[in-house]
């Protein structure tokens, strides 16, 4: 969980502004980082939406940090 906490950092984010961002608790934020909890798909989908990365970044599926061009059904839902 280094690449949520090291991406996190890189955008000068504090664990209080990601839960602002995410909706996710901040004592749970802080569980998702430290591995002490896993993340559920919605958990992770905000993350990775509040951090512009990919949910496959986050989770060691690659290392590529840049996120996935959205989807044109996407983005009338946002």
């Amino acid at each position: 969980m280094s690449r949520l906490r090291d991406l996190r950092k890189e955008r000068g984010f504090t664990q209080v502004k990601m839960q602002m961002l995410t909706g996710i608790d901040q004592s749970d934020y802080s569980k998702l980082e430290t591995g002490k909890r896993n993340f559920t798909f919605e958990q992770c989908r905000r993350i990775a939406l509040a951090l512009n990365t990919s949910m496959d970044y986050l989770t060691g599926l690659t290392d590529e940090k840049k996120a996935y061009p959205k989807s044109k059904a996407y983005r009338n839902v946002e």
